[in-house]
């Protein structure tokens, strides 16, 4: 099968035999022969020879051998063709390969089978392979659709590396910062019960919110502040002015491309305080490239646990006393950086800048 490319090459020929199934589903389901090749990782030409085999032998013509199986085996899944199924659900999502859906549950696998071997499971024996295959029950992680992995992969590989090597050849200080809203009526969280009784929380029926703007380093330092206006350009301004005189050295601060942090008034006073403080932007669509996220996680979690707030003042004071207990645990901070998805913004002396 020389037509497959990338890690598809060292697929058994059981693998192989499931991409082919899978492809010829998606095409007489109506999918273009391009998109089909670009999903499954082929050549256009290895499409278009399995179209024709399938249209000359049915399904029959796209098999790697005859299928006959031993008396008792009619029921159970080769060790290649467990293989082949757990590859497709790590790779695919259900609607990529005809079936309902996003997210994948012991029934759509059962119906991924038996789409490929005609052998039916219920979903108790779908759960033991999974079991087998040491593929567990997981809430995923949310992408943009518009998320461009190219540019992702040049901010962790090139851009962040650069922005570091330059703020240590400088003297500066990095870090990363983002804004978080915070409402009356949020509830995060779970707590005991019990079963089949849904806990009440008791909150006021008035709604307010307050809003903070953080910004962390990898040394474990925290600067935040709580405002309850909208956050605009000139917000912005008076957080970078609050920052940057904590320091007597310069900062580059990262953050993500919100419309205030590009508006023409934030690059205004950028300009008459470069050699205090530069901006850097993240990736569009990329929020889990700031650690800083997890400090707005971590402030909603928090919150709940605490004095339930009765007004706009109580909850501007929770939030600050939130902030000033993290500015008081450094270890915390610096542990925001160990997020999987914001290991790369540490070397191997992550105090070093």
């Amino acid at each position: 099968m020389s037509d497959l490319v990338g890690d598809a090459r060292a697929w058994s020929p059981d693998a192989q035999e499931a991409v082919r199934l899978l492809a010829v589903s998606a095409l007489v389901e109506g999918r273009d022969r391009v998109e089909v090749a670009t999903l499954f990782k082929v050549s256009v030409k290895a499409v278009d020879n399995w179209w024709a085999k399938w249209r000359a032998g049915g399904r029959d013509a796209l098999l790697s051998r005859p299928r006959g199986r031993r008396v008792g085996e009619h029921q159970v899944l080769s060790e290649a063709e467990q293989a082949a199924v757990r590859q497709a659900v790590l790779d695919h999502i259900p609607s990529d390969l005809g079936l309902s859906g996003q997210l994948w549950t012991r029934g759509l696998i059962g119906e991924l089978i038996f789409k490929l071997y005609r052998v039916r499971f219920a979903e108790p024996g779908v759960g033991k392979y999974l079991k087998r295959w040491g593929l567990t029950f997981q809430r995923p992680d949310k992408r943009a659709v518009e998320q461009d992995p190219e540019a992702v992969r040049v901010w962790c590989e090139e851009t962040w590396p650069a922005i570091r090597a330059r703020a240590k050849a400088e003297g500066a200080e990095v870090l990363f910062g983002d804004q978080v809203g915070i409402c009356s009526d949020q509830v995060a969280g779970r707590t005991w019960g019990e079963q089949g009784q849904t806990p009440v929380v008791r909150r006021t029926g008035n709604r307010f919110s307050v809003n903070a703007m953080s910004a962390i380093s990898t040394k474990g330092r925290m600067h935040f502040m709580v405002f309850t206006d909208t956050f605009d350009a000139q917000v912005m301004c008076r957080f970078l002015a609050r920052l940057v005189g904590h320091f007597d050295r310069k900062v580059h601060l990262i953050v993500a491309r919100h419309s205030a942090h590009r508006s023409k008034a934030v690059r205004a006073w950028l300009a008459d305080h470069k050699d205090q403080v530069e901006l850097h932007f993240l990736p569009s669509y990329s929020p889990e490239l700031n650690p800083d996220e997890l400090v707005n996680a971590d402030l909603k979690r928090s919150l709940p646990h605490t004095h339930r707030a009765r007004n706009q003042a109580e909850l501007a004071a929770e939030t600050r006393r939130f902030f000033h207990r993290r500015q008081r645990q450094p270890h915390i901070i610096r542990g925001y950086f160990g997020g999987p998805h914001v290991l790369y913004t540490l070397d191997e002396n992550p105090m070093s800048f």
